[in-house]
């Protein structure tokens, strides 16, 4: 293992075993043997060396070709050959995918929360990746293909002769402990903490645990994809560069063992036997395809005046709702930079949105506020709920020199924008570290202000207008 120093803060980084293809919203072409792919067509009468053709659409047939997604495949069996669907024998409790109020197994909480670092299954259990997804809230319906959810996984197993497709939604996943080892129909991927991997709808993959125990975070959205912010202003750098977006490469298994393909739809789980394994595509092309990005690589900008950019500034991949110009939701990196805004309240101000907020941290200290902010927690809080730092923060930023300084040295975290509200689950809300955050956080800011009555009173005077008059005992 080798520690390297990226963007300010420390990332151990494992050599890397596979190589990528480059870019994001391109149309790929990729085989592991010469000559496969066809040539000017994408059924020929006979593939070479006998493979099948399989196509498969990410979304609807007739979709403009600006945002059409679809993949075809050239591999030895097709998907279609099993032996039929049958409810999984082993539910996951956990999962949820309905979010509607009258579900009774989900909650609306108007306040600030936080859950403390979720816990690792312990050496006495065997949990998978499909196994420790746990639903922590979302809105809308896997069935109605509206909304998204929010789930956090808690694994120490690799996936074994398993493979998992989640035809609801497009699932980004935000490892924030140990690597994930992820093979798909398209190639491998090596997924470390600090990089996350979007895996789309409909997709076969497994996931491997290479380091052991892992733990982190996943959103899941249904009936959309993820796509790059607009730069407005900036023009045509910044944020998140295409060219570090990273897609396997066509990779294939022979093995004609016994295989199970679990499939998650409308939040249920059901599986498919198969005499051979899911993971046999010789060749493929097009521009549904998943991949990785390390967060380290955005390029923060900001303002080097004075006052605050608005948090959009920090938006790594952007999920649109059916709304023109409202997204569904936005998912934004938050590291080391430099702060040199001059006359300016440093520290992030007090605020009310009509997003909810929704706060994860993959490592490093971020004790700017109150509980929920260390690696493995998570914070959040609702629409319109009010929130900030604690007094102790508002104080020292009040008091402190402007001088030019890094923040956020050493540390990062990531931030979940909805914009509509989170329903959270029973897994979220009975027990597993939750908890309301206290008001006593911000008991410390007072009216300041009265203590400056008399001198307003006496410049009101001078100017010939009434006097104040304060009210109550408080």
């Amino acid at each position: 293992m080798s520690v390297t120093a990226k963007a300010g803060y420390t990332i151990s980084v494992e050599s890397e075993p596979y190589i990528y293809q480059v870019g994001f919203g391109n149309s790929f072409a990729s085989e592991a043997l010469d000559g496969v792919l066809p040539i000017g067509q994408n059924s020929p009468q006979k593939v070479k060396y006998d493979l099948y053709a399989e196509d498969i659409s990410g979304t609807t047939f007739t979709t403009p070709r600006a945002q059409n997604q679809r993949t075809w495949f050239y591999r030895i069996q097709p998907s279609v050959s099993h032996d039929g669907f049958k409810t999984s024998k082993e539910q996951n409790p956990c999962l949820e995918s309905d979010f509607s109020p009258s579900n009774p197994k989900v909650h609306v909480k108007p306040t600030q929360m936080s859950w403390d670092p979720f816990k690792l299954p312990t050496v006495n259990e065997q949990v998978d990746f499909v196994e420790g997804l746990k639903t922590m809230g979302g809105n809308g319906s896997a069935v109605s293909h509206e909304g998204l959810a929010i789930h956090v996984y808690m694994a120490n197993t690799s996936m074994q002769k398993k493979a998992f497709v989640n035809s609801d939604g497009d699932l980004l996943i935000v490892p924030q402990e140990g690597r994930l080892d992820i093979q798909t129909e398209l190639g491998k991927m090596m997924v470390r903490p600090g990089e996350i991997v979007v895996v789309q709808s409909g997709i076969k993959f497994k996931v491997s645990l290479p380091d052991g125990p892992s733990r982190g975070y996943v959103q899941e959205v249904y009936g959309a994809h993820y796509e790059l912010p607009e730069l407005g202003p900036l023009g045509a750098n910044g944020m998140a560069n295409v060219r570090d977006f990273e897609h396997p490469v066509a990779s294939f298994d022979i093995d004609q063992s016994d295989w199970e393909v679990q499939y998650k739809i409308g939040g249920k789980l059901f599986s498919c036997f198969q005499d051979h394994t899911p993971f046999d595509v010789v060749a493929w092309h097009g521009n549904y395809v998943p991949y990785k990005y390390a967060l380290e690589k955005f390029i923060t900008v900001g303002s080097i005046t004075k006052d605050h950019t608005d948090p959009s500034v920090f938006c790594v991949l952007i999920v649109k709702s059916k709304i023109p110009g409202l997204s569904l939701s936005e998912f934004c990196v938050i590291g080391p930079r430099w702060d040199v805004a001059s006359q300016t309240f440093r520290p992030p101000y007090f605020h009310r949105n009509t997003a909810g907020e929704l706060i994860g941290v993959i490592f490093g200290d971020r004790a700017m506020g109150p509980p929920g902010f260390a690696p493995g927690g998570m914070n959040y809080r609702t629409s319109f709920c009010p929130h900030g730092i604690t007094t102790e923060v508002f104080k020292a930023g009040s008091e402190m020199e402007l001088a030019p300084m890094r923040v956020g040295e050493g540390s990062l975290l990531f931030l979940i924008e909805p914009s509509t509200m989170l329903m959270l689950t029973d897994y979220a809300v009975k027990g597993n570290g939750f908890q309301e955050i206290s008001t006593e956080h911000w008991k410390g800011l007072g009216p300041n202000f009265l203590k400056h009555v008399a001198e307003i009173n006496a410049n009101l005077k001078t100017s010939g207008r009434p006097e104040l008059k304060i009210n109550g005992s408080g």
